[in-house]
């Protein structure tokens, strides 16, 4: 099917259809407009209009091609005026009842070989298709939004659709400019298949009180890199859409992970379906407005009435990269601390590390010579715990095994003086287990750094049900004065960022295990529809496999949700010594260190 789609329709000028055919009209192709409401259609003008306008003013069209371009989008209220185009692609309301028939009204419309492209994030395709006299012409083409910005698009295939439709259809989307992914017919795809599981899961920890709004959607900013949160996503997004895309991904998998979170329908029933309503996890200024302004839910910082200890040294037990960082960390801001290890020769070599890092933050200019010598002067280095008597806070970051963890807190009982806050930096062991190794659970707390630890701004500050208010307050004076954002969360596997990160990462797994999608695809997906930094399984390789099986592991143990239980790939890849980077072999091969 070598078509060149000089006229395409698209049918639904809402905002993703306004902005799909600004893409087109600047791309040189003619576009008909349709939608039934006229107002939806001066609107979609209007911001062809001023967004053009915007791309003059800052040089990326002249003023020719901004002509060009408007000249060649026109809107009509009927469907018959897609009778001359070789593409139509409809982007109304995500309702099968709706979809379906505009797909019936255009087969009386368009010519034989016109294909009808659908826009759904949510709805069989093949569903959909079975609605046309030629559902072999019939296929996905899902946008993202901002469409003129995003530069995924996703082409989805059902059983009916025909070869050379999808092979059309994806040359278009890289005249474009586009990233096409090519993709199977399941609720979701790719990127929302996996995006909105996560963004469920984040909205039942908001409704579990597990953590406030603000901490949730900045531990996941902070810890992963994200350019939003969760819920200021699903604000965005919209509420009643993610429930919307949520129950048909669930009718499909029957996945308790997908199944809408029941603040979702709380808040779409009572009309808060975030920034287009005012108000969803927040509120903003006004209807469509991105400003978020202060409400009853807005916390206001510290603990009432609370003093934290006072803090002056500082002594972190480790010698590995995640010790080094921490104590890194301490010294910079200024604080006396002890660096110790199993050995003085471990000890001594975790300082070379830390000085290292230090000669590397000199030579990009983001340290002088003098702060460098300053910081290292700060960090004495020991060969037993004997050494943190004196001071005021101890920060463990040894290995993740529950039963070192708690033969060292035990030691730090009788080595550290009354007062002292202990604190461990686990990521997905019960901080609970580890206090109770001393005499005095109400002092021990987590404390839990993200690597690299000077680079990382996040720390997750982790109470138990023993924990002291003053212990919490001091941790959180502390985190603030080393220049880190702390974000509280109760004593459960994962806390916020893995609790979130990982079963996303499971999932990306699965879809690969089922032949849904390749490594490539998925990656591409994540990155360009979802702004991750990196795709799942470039992650999964940097954090190593054994390690993500480990946090998999933790996660299925204490939630019992079958939807968590680790991906039978993940496990074969880790019993055949496939660990990702560190192992040269993970999801893909790697250059041996």
């Amino acid at each position: 099917m070598d078509t060149p789609f000089t006229t395409i329709a698209v049918v639904g000028l809402g905002t993703m259809g306004t902005g799909i055919a600004e893409v087109l009209a600047r791309a040189g192709r003619e576009v008909i407009g349709i939608d039934i409401d006229p107002a939806a259609a001066r609107r979609a003008v209007a911001s062809l209009e001023a967004s053009t306008a915007r791309a003059v003013r800052r040089e990326r069209l002249t003023e020719r091609e901004r002509d060009d371009a408007l000249g060649r989008f026109r809107t009509f209220s009927d469907l018959s005026a897609a009778a001359d185009a070789e593409l139509v692609i409809e982007v109304v309301p995500e309702s099968y009842e709706i979809k379906q028939q505009v797909i019936r009204e255009l087969d009386a419309v368009v010519a034989p070989g016109t294909i009808l492209a659908t826009g759904t994030n949510a709805l069989s395709v093949t569903r959909l298709a079975a609605e046309s006299q030629r559902p072999e012409r019939v296929l996905g083409l899902h946008f993202f939004n901002p469409a003129p910005a995003m530069k995924l698009v996703e082409v989805v295939s059902s059983v009916l659709t025909a070869p050379p439709a999808v092979e059309a259809v994806t040359r278009l989307a890289r005249e474009l400019g586009k990233e096409p992914v090519a993709v199977g017919d399941r609720p979701g795809f790719v990127a929302d298949g996996l995006l909105f599981g996560y963004l469920n899961q984040a909205a039942a920890m908001y409704e579990a009180n597990y953590a406030s709004r603000e901490d949730i959607d900045a531990a996941m900013r902070l810890g992963c890199g994200l350019p939003m949160g969760p819920l200021a996503l699903l604000d965005l997004i919209g509420i009643d859409t993610a429930r919307t895309v949520l129950e048909a991904m669930y009718a499909a998998s029957h996945d308790r992970l997908h199944a809408p979170a029941p603040v979702l329908g709380q808040l779409s029933e009572a009309g808060l379906t975030g920034r287009k309503a005012g108000r969803g996890f927040y509120s903003y200024a006004a209807p469509g407005s991105q400003d978020v302004v202060p409400d009853a839910l807005t916390p206001v910082g510290g603990t009432p009435g609370v003093t934290g200890r006072k803090v002056t040294g500082v002594g972190v037990a480790g010698s590995g990269t995640m010790a080094s960082g921490i104590a890194e960390v301490f010294a910079k801001a200024g604080y006396a601390v002890v660096l110790a290890a199993r050995t003085p020769e471990k000890a001594d070599a975790a300082k070379g590390r830390i000085a290292r890092s230090l000669d590397r933050s000199v030579t990009k200019g983001r340290l002088t010579s003098e702060a460098r010598d300053e910081t290292l002067a700060r960090i004495t280095p020991a060969g037993s715990l004997d050494a943190f008597a004196d001071v005021d806070l101890a920060v463990e970051a040894v290995a993740e095994d529950l039963l070192v963890k708690q033969q060292l807190f035990a030691t730090l009982d009788k080595v550290c003086k009354p007062g002292a806050v202990l604190a461990t930096t686990t990521s997905s062991l019960p901080v609970v287990s580890v206090a109770r190794a001393t005499s005095r659970p109400q002092d021990v707390v987590g404390m839990h750094f993200f690597n690299p630890a000077p680079a990382m701004k996040l720390v997750e500050v982790v109470r138990t049900v023993l924990t002291a208010d003053d212990v919490h307050a001091t941790v959180r004076e502390v985190c603030v004065k080393v220049r880190k954002h702390p974000v509280d969360c109760g004593d459960r596997a994962g806390f916020i960022v893995n609790a979130l990160l990982f079963p996303y990462l499971n999932n990306a797994i699965k879809m690969v295990g089922e032949h849904y999608a390749t490594l490539d695809d998925i990656d591409a997906a994540m990155k360009l529809g979802g702004g991750y930094p990196m795709g799942p399984f470039e992650l999964l390789d940097v954090v190593g496999l054994d390690v993500s099986l480990a946090i998999e592991k933790v996660l299925h143990q204490e939630f019992r949700d079958p939807g968590l239980a680790p991906a039978p790939l993940l496990e074969h890849l880790v019993a055949a010594g496939c660990l990702g980077r560190k192992t040269g072999r993970g999801f893909r091969e790697h250059a041996r260190r």
